[in-house]
């Protein structure tokens, strides 16, 4: 119970922290540009234009909103932090219960057995905590077109329900699990292939698993961010909102026709970077819409 209290409460400061680093990605995500592009020069001295990163972007919204502006749709997304531990946990402790537990050895065997586990505990800890999400989501989107929608998070159950009904919250939930679970089992083979084919020494499962975590999010950038932008577009794709609307976005019928259509112009990895942000090939930038087409 003390384990679970403190990984709840790390978790929770690292939401905190990071709120305003997600704000600012899921409005890149979304296409959302305020600011024009700027002439700078690249890593090899070269004049070109680049968008404005992470800290000018975060500048603009504490202009318009305030410092308490970069955490709006911060209470939902904690208690999906907290909820999700606590759900994980517990799955995990029915799957692997104390009195079953062995000394894990470094064996393929092992490695489907603890990620088959950890596949099912991360599914049901996203599951559960999906709405949670797509409220954030929500209450994040509406600093485009200034909307109060989705102000509170009770409020907000509401009116996604009364809207949408209870579809509306696991919108954008399929591609969600599937970059989750693919990230999963991508990272913990490496791992497993790492340690009996590039080490000497055999490494036990403990180390094994801070291989795959060291791993993890260069993995999940760069092969599964596909499915984590279609998720948050799909979350708040038609839903009332300026930013789930044209001309941000058409009404995607599916989240396969939103990959398709991201595809075909080029956008799989919008928001990918916060960092050295280039002009998009092809594009020019719309001042009265705030966005490239």
């Amino acid at each position: 119970m003390a384990d679970e209290a403190l990984q709840v409460l790390l978790g929770s400061g690292l939401t905190v922290l990071s709120q305003p680093l997600m704000y600012v990605k899921v409005l890149v995500q979304v296409g959302y540009e305020p600011l024009p592009p700027t002439l700078g020069r690249n890593i090899f001295g070269r004049q070109v234009y680049q968008l404005p990163g992470l800290f000018a972007y975060a500048k603009h919204i504490v202009k318009v909103d305030g410092r308490a502006g970069l955490f709006k749709g911060l209470t939902p997304r904690l208690c999906s932090s907290a909820i999700g531990t606590v759900v994980h946990g517990k799955v995990l402790q029915v799957l692997c219960p104390l009195s079953s537990k062995k000394e894990p050895v470094s064996s393929l065997e092992q490695v489907l057995k603890e990620t088959s586990r950890e596949m099912v505990a991360r599914s049901a800890a996203t599951l559960i905590t999906h709405p949670f999400h797509v409220i954030t989501l929500r209450c994040m989107v509406q600093f485009i077109g200034r909307e109060t929608k989705y102000s509170g998070t009770l409020s907000a159950f509401a009116t996604i329900y009364r809207e949408e009904g209870i579809l509306g919250f696991f919108a954008g939930l399929v591609p969600r699990l599937l970059g989750d679970i693919l990230s999963l089992w991508l990272c913990n083979m490496l791992a497993y292939l790492i340690n009996t084919y590039a080490l000497e020494n055999g490494v036990s499962m403990t180390e094994m698993k801070s291989y795959s975590q060291a791993v993890t999010g260069f993995f999940a950038s760069m092969l599964t961010y596909p499915f984590v932008l279609v998720s948050n577009l799909m979350a708040v794709n038609n839903c009332g909102l300026a930013g789930g609307l044209l001309p941000y976005a058409p009404t995607y019928s599916s989240w396969l026709d939103c990959w398709s259509q991201l595809h075909k112009e080029g956008n799989m990895s919008r928001g990918n970077s916060l960092f050295f942000r280039k002009v998009p090939a092809g594009k020019r930038y719309v001042w009265d819409e705030r966005r490239f087409r």
